[in-house]
């Protein structure tokens, strides 16, 4: 009699507390029955949190159990239990800050219809302090007029860069939006989102942000730093959105990209990128139990930060707990996630690398404490990239990497990494095994379904509003 023998990466299907073997557990999507059977579960899972959110309006859905860090403890309901004096439907980015600021942390529903530009929609002249010229700043801080030695940080407050860190604070506060407690935030069709905006969720606990295409910050007075790196460069501020010191949150269904504006298109001063970019995503200063799942996040260079620094041990030892599954990460250059402190798990993601991104440096980061687990993900790499270069480490940290595939091929990417870089050798495992995950893929499965089934958009074919 023929002994079976269960491969430990051979998937397994969980959705709402019931245990089914996942479809093609040994390669591809199997042809046919099975595979439509398998993308109508995960039209399911993706649309209707595991079945728990069915027929009820998209506002009104919650994290379901077991989905990641945010269902662990009290769970992610956002403004689900709004009364409807605080259900708000907005289409300007005046209504929007204003359905925000009213009933305090009062259950809240804003629905935002259309495309919404944060604050003057990209005029930079709008937010210039008197006597702020450009010009003048590139020709006082020039390397050969300054040097490389110094950085501005002492520049007075009527220098130029005195004049542009004014014209910065202005455009924070226009472009910022402060995102408070027990708020959902949805989009409402398939091209509702904002341009230009800062959504910033801090100190609070309970948010959910579905369904929504956020377009980059345009960071209109970058600083030049000419003390960073052997030539000096130009830092940006402002993410799409940032999780600072929050709890129970929950990114669902959200594309995030640099829009109309990528890097391609943007100038070179002293010799440098003139960086107007900064992260996508952001989860920062103490945050903790945030899900993030099914979104796109393309095109982009700092993608997605967890932990800002190696010496915020006092506020991150213990928290930045985090899950991302089932997202799309396309044509990016770093930090997909690049991980401090935090225990995080990153299963079921699909990460394209593109041949156009030639500047391409990796995707996964191991940083100062960090305790990373992923498994089941799938990458694409174009030509020429190896897939050595998938993680980087930046500190000593073990991570757990398994039942990971490499262009629909088993790849042990910490044994690649190690072989190519055998002066920064990673140490396995992690040290905890994640537990609140609803449905697993086979990693094979994962690219045909997170290509259809991730980012804003996809919950108008799925649910009925």
């Amino acid at each position: 009699m023929r002994r079976v023998v269960r491969h430990r990466c051979a998937a397994r299907l969980t959705v709402a507390g019931c245990t089914a073997l996942a479809l093609a557990v040994t390669g591809t999507v199997a042809a046919g029955g099975a595979a439509a059977a398998g993308e109508a579960a995960a039209g399911k899972s993706a649309g209707r949190g595991a079945g728990e959110a069915t027929g009820k309006h998209l506002g009104r859905q919650t994290l379901p159990a077991q989905d990641g860090w945010a269902s662990s403890g009290s769970g992610t309901t956002g403004g689900a239990a709004a009364d409807s004096a605080h259900v708000h439907t907005v289409g300007s980015w005046r209504e929007f800050k204003a359905a925000l600021a009213k009933g305090g942390s009062a259950p809240k529903i804003i629905k935002v219809r259309g495309t919404i530009a944060a604050g003057s929609g990209g005029d930079c002249a709008a937010y210039e302090a008197d006597g702020y010229d450009f010009d003048q700043y590139l020709a006082d801080y020039s390397p050969e007029v300054w040097g490389r030695d110094k950085d501005l940080s002492d520049e007075p407050d009527d220098s130029q860069e005195g004049l542009r860190r004014a014209s910065a604070a202005r455009q924070a506060a226009a472009i910022t939006a402060r995102v408070p407690a027990n708020t959902t935030i949805v989009g409402i069709g398939r091209r509702a989102g904002f341009t230009g905006a800062g959504l910033r969720i801090q100190g609070v606990d309970n948010v959910i942000i579905r369904n929504l295409r956020f377009e980059s910050p345009l960071d209109c007075f970058p600083q030049w730093d000419p003390t960073d790196g052997d030539s000096g460069n130009w830092n940006s501020e402002y993410d799409s959105a940032v999780v600072h010191g929050a709890t129970h949150v929950w990114l669902d269904h959200n594309t995030f990209t640099d829009g109309r504006h990528p890097d391609s298109s943007l100038p070179f001063y002293y010799g440098r990128l003139y960086q107007q970019h900064d992260g996508e995503l952001d989860i920062v200063r103490g945050a903790d139990q945030v899900t993030v799942s099914w979104n796109v996040f393309a095109d982009h260079d700092k993608t997605l930060m967890i932990g800002n620094s190696d010496s915020a041990a006092d506020t991150d030892r213990g928290r930045l707990r985090v899950t991302l599954h089932h997202n799309l990460f396309s044509g990016l250059v770093e930090r997909a996630p690049r991980v401090r402190f935090g225990k995080v798990d990153v299963y079921n993601n699909h990460y394209v690398i593109d041949a156009r991104r030639a500047s391409y440096s990796y995707s996964l980061g191991i940083g100062k404490e960090s305790r990373l687990v992923a498994e089941k993900n799938a990458f694409t790499l174009a030509g020429g990239v190896s897939a050595g270069r998938l993680l980087k480490k930046w500190s000593e940290a073990p991570l757990t990497a398994e039942c990971n595939v490499v262009n629909s091929r088993p790849v042990d990417l910490i044994a690649a990494h190690n072989a190519e870089f055998p002066g920064q050798q990673l140490e396995s495992p992690a040290g905890w095994k994640p537990r609140l995950r609803t449905r697993v893929d086979t990693p094979n499965a994962v690219p045909r379904l997170v290509d259809r089934w991730a980012g804003a958009g996809v919950l108008d074919r799925l649910l009925d509003r």
